[in-house]
């Protein structure tokens, strides 16, 4: 019964993440945001889609931290660097709901999760390397779409990122977005 009882509040978790609207699409007056559901969806596609590329990277690893990098959200929100909250708290408070959220998994899912997710902030090992690349693209690549959607001016994810693509094929996904995105922008002038 217990157990029953832990997935019905798993599922309460799982779909307060299909509602909560991402913060800096928000705040850039993004008329149809994404929610966080959406973007670790996306990022679970972009993960799955590298198998057989990138050899010596455990993809479904990948995949599933993919899965949880941002399921803390659904307790303490989409904290984002304009929010105010420093990095250290950020982390604290995603570390507290994380864990609350694990103890509801049935079966020791919940410390895989966990234990993916430290692997996610920590960005020591190569899949998390991986991951973080795929969450800065899923953002860039967003913000491209909402850009051409919408006709709104969203540099600021665009300047963020410079730095955060280190590998293959990131590098490549990235400077192409970045060139058609400049072609796309030119024409529309």
């Amino acid at each position: 019964r217990m157990a029953s009882l832990n997935v019905i509040e798993l599922l309460k978790i799982a779909d307060s993440l299909k509602h909560l609207k991402r913060t800096g699409w928000v705040k850039c007056g993004v008329p149809e945001p994404e929610t966080v559901a959406c973007h670790m969806y996306r990022m679970a596609i972009l993960s799955w889609s590298l198998k057989g590329e990138l050899a010596s990277i455990d993809i479904e690893r990948c995949l599933k931290m993919s899965l949880v990098h941002d399921i803390g959200e659904a307790i303490v929100g989409d904290i984002t660097p304009h929010c105010g909250v420093s990095d250290g708290d950020k982390h604290a408070k995603e570390k507290m709901a994380l864990d609350q959220i694990a103890s509801l998994a049935p079966n020791g899912a919940g410390e895989e999760w966990t234990a993916l997710w430290a692997e996610y902030e920590a960005h020591q090992t190569n899949e998390a390397k991986v991951v973080k690349q795929l969450d800065k693209f899923d953002m860039i690549a967003q913000a491209f779409d909402y850009e051409l959607k919408y006709g709104i001016d969203l540099q600021q994810f665009f300047d963020s990122t410079t730095k955060c693509f280190h590998s293959e094929p990131f590098v490549s996904w990235d400077r192409d977005l970045r060139k058609r995105r400049e072609e796309t922008l030119v024409k529309k002038e």
